[in-house]
């Protein structure tokens, strides 16, 4: 499975995004597709997860109630829904796919395929 993951840009503090990962040559069946982000001098850290199969999600405390992560069947596509977004969500966003367990699905090393990631600044 190859990940393309678009959709990053510049944003205003309390504004939205919306970032796709779409998925070439294989399909997300049975998988689970995690986003990830690191800043600038940070370690990469979890964001959101959602099992393709289910619908099952997963977020990060900092970011429930402001991001959605969503699945398209038709379009073999997840969606990051960012609203409210602040200074601090600032990072490049990796989407991940994976089988991990319920115990490891904030770790990246449960992820198996990885997209390229894309910047989205925060800024006014």
């Amino acid at each position: 499975v190859q990940l393309q993951a678009f959709g990053g840009g510049l944003v205003q503090p309390g504004g939205s995004l919306r970032l796709a990962c779409a998925a070439s040559e294989g399909t997300f069946s049975g998988y689970t597709v995690g986003w990830f982000r690191q800043a600038p001098g940070k370690e990469r850290e979890f964001v959101a997860s959602i099992r393709w199969s289910g619908g099952t999600t997963l977020y990060t405390d900092s970011v429930k109630g402001r991001f959605a992560v969503s699945r398209d069947y038709a379009k073999n596509t997840v969606y990051l829904q960012m609203s409210s977004l602040k200074a601090e969500d600032t990072a490049v966003y990796y989407c991940a796919a994976g089988r991990p367990i319920l115990s490891t699905m904030k770790f990246g090393r449960a992820y198996t395929y990885w997209g390229q990631g894309t910047q989205v600044t925060v800024s006014s």
